[in-house]
C-alpha cells in the first residue's frame, strides 16, 4: 500500500497556496475521479493515494502558473509527501511544463484526466441539469470536436493520455464521466 499525507494535511497544503473557488471545485473533482479509477482499475488498496495526488496535482498552479509543475516539489515536500507522490503529481504536466514523464498506470491517468474533467465541467454547465449525471458520450464527443469550445483544454492532451494508456477516446471519455458523476455531489459540497 502506497502511503501519503492524510487528506487534512492535503487540504492545508492544498488551501495554502489556493483560494480561488474554481481551482479547489477542480482539485476536489481530480481527486474524486482519481478515486474512482483507482478502485475501477483494482488499485483500490491504493485509493487514498490515487485521490491524494489527484488533490493536489495543481498545488502550484494558482500562485505559480508559470512554474506549474517546477515549484510543486517545494511545496510537496514542505507538505511532507514522498518522492514518488511528488513524482505523480509532477507527471501531469510531462511535455507541457517539466520532463517528469508519467510512467505508472495512475500517472497516465492523471495525465489523460486532468484536461478530460475540465472539458465535461465546462460540458456540463452547458447542460439543463447543469450536471454531468445525464451526460452521454455522444454529446461529450461534439464538445469535443468544437475547438472553440473549452478552448484551454488540450485535446492534444486529452488524445495523447487516451494513447499512453492504450484505451480509445470513446473508453476515456466513457470512464471519466462516469467518475464525475460519482463525486459530483461530494465536489458540490466543497471543502
Amino acid at each position: 500500500m502506497k502511503e501519503c499525507i492524510s487528506r487534512e494535511a492535503a487540504i492545508a497544503a492544498l488551501t495554502e497556496y489556493n483560494k480561488d473557488a474554481f481551482h479547489l471545485q477542480h482539485a476536489l473533482t481530480v481527486e474524486g475521479v482519481m478515486r474512482w479509477y483507482a478502485n475501477e482499475l483494482g488499485y483500490g488498496e491504493d485509493a487514498d493515494f490515487w485521490a491524494t495526488v489527484g488533490l493536489l496535482h495543481d498545488i502550484d498552479f494558482e500562485m505559480w502558473p508559470e512554474e506549474h509543475c517546477i515549484k510543486a516539489p517545494e511545496l510537496l515536500k514542505k507538505a511532507g509527501c514522498s518522492d514518488e507522490f511528488i513524482h505523480a503529481v509532477c507527471s501531469h504536466g510531462y511535455g507541457l511544463c517539466c520532463d517528469v514523464e508519467p510512467v505508472h498506470e495512475m500517472e497516465k491517468v492523471l495525465f489523460a484526466a486532468d484536461e478530460l474533467t475540465g472539458l465535461i465541467g465546462a460540458a456540463a454547465k452547458m447542460r439543463p441539469s447543469k450536471s454531468c449525471k445525464d451526460m452521454e458520450v455522444s454529446s461529450l464527443k461534439k464538445k469535443f470536436k468544437d475547438k472553440k469550445f473549452a478552448a484551454g483544454c488540450s485535446r492534444d492532451v486529452i488524445r495523447t493520455g487516451a494513447e499512453r494508456l492504450g484505451w480509445e477516446l470513446n473508453d476515456l471519455f466513457e470512464k471519466t464521466i462516469l467518475a464525475m458523476r460519482e463525486c459530483e455531489d461530494d465536489v458540490a459540497k466543497g471543502l
